[in-house]
């Protein structure tokens, strides 16, 4: 049985809810349609249901939290703050059988906003896939092809509810993984919110040389070839930093002690690479740069 039959009958022909359509309830609600199932979301603004009909990310959107009647499963793709600090009139509409289930980023505080309001139907979920797009414009076909959907259930999950959020993750493509929300926490920290800052760091630092100038004359050549330089590299290194501001500072503000301790692990590998740099110790920052050659794969 193929992951999208699956679903198909784990919903028993009753429509999938999708709550937001930016990048990823957008390649959701397209993917999903692709496979012949009905999808029925909720947007925030009348242009951006118009826009969303137009490029065909559902069968039907509206404004009005009615228009997830019916829906056996709900995807609440929305950003942190308003997932964390939920409109009562979303909740009050989530059909009271549905699975309800999220894309946040951060989990431990959402499983404590939702679980109380939904006695086990509620799956925390988070599938990592992205561009650097957002908004009605930003959904494609096959964002979650080969990516992991992590889910982080809790002894209050009710088993039935987890496994139609891996058929769904399935049926798109994605690789499933279950972990603590605890565990998921820290790792998104290190591994996807710290090189947002990371990169964030790295621009700020090419700007501040440019603007200082390296012969301190007006007539420095030094902030132009920055950027004239700046190639394939850089670009890979600062994409995360340089992306959309808000979700970066959500990410941030959600899960703010992950991160510090991430930006200390962080802080202490760089200081020991600099005393490397500061003794000309080359055989010893060869040695360095090597073992993360050969580290990098596990990570790709």
């Amino acid at each position: 049985m193929t992951a999208a039959i699956k679903l198909q009958q784990l919903l028993g022909g009753a429509p999938i809810g999708v709550v937001g359509l930016g990048l990823i309830g957008g390649s959701l609600g397209l993917d999903l349609r692709a496979l012949g199932l009905r999808v029925q979301a909720l947007v925030h603004r009348e242009a951006t249901a118009e826009r969303a009909l137009g490029r065909g990310l559902a069968d039907a959107v509206g404004t009005d939290p009615r228009v997830l009647e019916g829906c056996a499963l709900v995807v609440l793709a929305l950003p942190l703050d308003r997932l964390l600090d939920p409109d009562p009139a979303l909740v009050a509409a989530l059909p009271p059988a549905a699975v309800v289930t999220d894309v946040g980023s951060v989990k431990a505080p959402l499983l404590t906003r939702w679980e109380p309001l939904l006695a086990g139907r509620f799956v925390a979920g988070h599938p990592m896939a992205g561009t650097a797009k957002a908004g009605v414009e930003a959904g494609e076909r096959q964002l979650f092809e080969g990516r992991p959907w992590v889910a982080t259930p809790t002894g209050r999950t009710d088993p039935a509810a987890l496994a139609l959020v891996e058929a769904l993750a399935g049926a798109v493509g994605a690789r499933w993984c279950c972990c603590p929300a605890a565990d998921h926490d820290r790792a998104v920290a290190m591994i996807s919110h710290l090189p947002v800052l990371v990169g964030a760091a790295l621009l700020q630092a090419a700007a501040a040389a440019g603007r200082s100038g390296g012969d301190s004359s007006e007539n420095s050549q030094l902030p132009a070839l920055l950027r004239q330089l700046a190639s394939s590299g850089f670009a890979d290194t600062t994409r995360v930093g340089g992306g959309n501001p808000e979700l970066g500072t959500l990410m941030a503000r959600c899960n703010r002690e992950e991160l510090l301790a991430a930006i200390t692990q962080y802080e202490g590998q760089l200081q020991g690479l600099r005393r490397l740099v500061e003794a000309s110790d080359w055989a010893g920052l060869q040695a360095s740069l090597s073992a993360c050659a050969q580290q990098r794969p596990e990570f790709l």
